[in-house]
């Protein structure tokens, strides 16, 4: 009987720790994405990334970081935001993962990051360098965007979540959906995704 009741014990402990784990484990900060996809004359370059974020996350790096309140964030207030606030994200791809072809494409670094102020709301602008050749059979590229941790959830925009720049001498084809393939989140959620295919005309 004794061992019963131990048992029982730990199992309801254990479910209280899994329910305490999801419970906090539920999205934070909310961040709207669009995408933009650049590509020269041989093919994709990589794209530019814009992020807002929500009202309590924008006050809360306002405080921290815009120290002359004056709501323009300016050259050392950015320099002070990337390394607080967002280089630290580099050991997640930058939240950011990508497929060509089905095989994952390692986000080692980014470019042109900024930050800037809009009607209260912060806003993150960077590039990442992705080059791909096209040939005359079509490359297959998957953009998903998700924080693993589930601290953060990324979702496209419902207007424009993509443009895409230079494209004349290619066939081009895009989509926004779930990314079936993958799982976060104790595997209850798909996150979404840029489907990208393109080859030379």
């Amino acid at each position: 009987m004794k061992h019963m009741v131990i048992k029982s014990v730990l199992m309801v402990s254990w479910l209280l720790f899994i329910l305490i784990e999801i419970t906090w484990g539920h999205p934070h900060v909310f961040i709207a994405q669009n995408l933009k996809i650049v590509f020269d004359e041989k093919g994709m370059t990589g794209f530019n990334v814009y992020w807002k974020f929500d009202d309590m996350f924008s006050n809360m790096i306002c405080e921290d970081h815009d120290l002359n309140k004056n709501g323009i964030l300016e050259k050392t207030e950015i320099a002070s935001i990337k390394t607080k606030a967002f280089s630290y994200i580099a050991e997640f791809n930058y939240f950011i993962y990508v497929k060509i072809d089905g095989t994952p494409f390692k986000v080692q670094f980014v470019t042109d990051f900024s930050a800037r102020l809009e009607n209260g709301k912060l806003i993150y602008d960077f590039f990442i360098p992705c080059h791909i050749s096209a040939a005359k059979n079509f490359k297959h590229i998957n953009i998903a965007s998700y924080d693993p941790n589930y601290y953060s959830t990324i979702y496209f925009t419902e207007q424009h979540p993509f443009t895409i720049e230079n494209n004349d001498k290619f066939e081009v084809n895009a989509l926004i959906k779930e990314d079936k393939a993958t799982l976060i989140y104790y595997d209850m959620v798909n996150p979404w995704a840029l489907f990208l295919d393109f080859r030379l005309k």
